[in-house]
């Protein structure tokens, strides 16, 4: 009999010697099925990997490494700091984004426990903030649903807290989540809602939580002073929020003096973004933001001429009107040095 038998897949165990004069290591092969045996090696990497990744977002809980940085959140009218919103820095040696973080912690089934952490620590510094300022916190529909989460706003002024409701799914029930939060809002609590133009969640989020914010998602507003179907756009969302849903609308990640200046002479009221001011561990106040002029922010009527049914104006009427909002636009908003 061979000493090696050929087979499919070969995986050599070593045994001791039945004879002195046998080898010192007898190489046995035994026939093994090769997709079973990945099956089983792929098993075990991912459960060494299931492991460490809870290892990890346990780590972060337990010893709190994150830290609470705040962003203004600006009147672009006056150029008054009206809030600041919350975002959570990890202090953990490995540097990634915060939103791998929370996946990570998701995955694990540890998502809603750190996102009370981090709602733990966010909410420690609202006595820091101005009486007149307000403080917004991001939380995912899961985490607001659980008792954990109510605990922890239990003994705060929750009139001076606007809650962001982030990671919407094409599945979250709304409904259920507007129930959920009844009681806070009957104590002041405001809601807003993001990705307003983009994402899953459609209009559900619109018409069942009926917030009292509604977030431009940044991909409108960047780039929006170069392209008129995203001012169009951005323009169709602030008069649905201002008219059909009377919430207060706010453009998230302006980025630059060109974005800034033409959602300005959109309109919008209210603005976010890294040239208004960059996330900090400190609160910046209004002194310390570029002040804008005070000056009449354009209707909606100022920008779009309604036509009788029976005369709609001609494409060289409609240019014209163009042209001459993009003059009034100018005289009104000039760019902001």
């Amino acid at each position: 009999m061979s000493s090696e038998t050929p087979m499919t897949k070969d995986i050599f165990i070593h045994q001791k010697p039945r004879t002195a004069n046998a080898w010192e290591a007898l190489k046995v092969p035994i026939r093994a099925s090769a997709p079973g045996l990945n099956r089983f090696r792929r098993r075990s990497s991912a459960d060494r990997l299931l492991a460490e990744s809870e290892q990890r977002i346990r780590s972060v809980i337990d010893n709190r490494l994150l830290e609470t940085y705040y962003q203004s959140i600006v009147d672009l009218r006056t150029g008054r700091s009206l809030g600041v919103e919350a975002l959570s820095r990890f202090t953990h040696e490995l540097v990634r984004t915060p939103d791998l973080w929370f996946d990570e912690a998701t995955s694990v089934g540890l998502g809603t426990e750190l996102e009370v952490v981090a709602l733990e620590r966010a909410v420690a510094g609202i006595d820091r903030l101005p009486a007149d300022m307000y403080m917004a916190i991001n939380a995912s529909a899961e985490a607001i649903q659980s008792d954990e989460f109510h605990m922890s706003l239990a003994d705060v002024d929750v009139e001076r807290i606007v809650l962001e409701v982030v990671g919407q799914t094409a599945t979250t029930d709304y409904r259920a989540l507007a129930a959920s939060i009844a009681d806070l809002r009957s104590r002041g609590l405001r809601i807003a809602v993001d990705d307003v133009g983009v994402g899953p969640a459609g209009l559900a989020h619109l018409t069942d939580l009926r917030p009292d914010i509604i977030k431009l998602n940044a991909a409108l507003t960047r780039g929006i002073d170069r392209d008129p179907g995203r001012q169009a756009l951005g323009l169709a969302h602030l008069q649905s929020g201002l008219n059909a849903h009377r919430s207060t609308v706010v453009a998230e990640g302006i980025e630059t003096k060109e974005e800034l200046a033409t959602l300005r002479s959109l309109g919008f009221p209210v603005g976010q973004g890294f040239v208004l001011g960059r996330p900090g561990r400190g609160i910046n106040r209004a002194s310390e933001l570029p002040l804008l002029p005070t000056r009449r922010v354009p209707e909606l009527t100022d920008w779009v001429r309604v036509a009788e049914p029976e005369a709609m104006p001609t494409v060289e009427a409609q240019d014209r009107s163009r042209d001459e909002a993009h003059a009034l636009s100018l005289d009104l908003f000039p760019s902001v040095p």
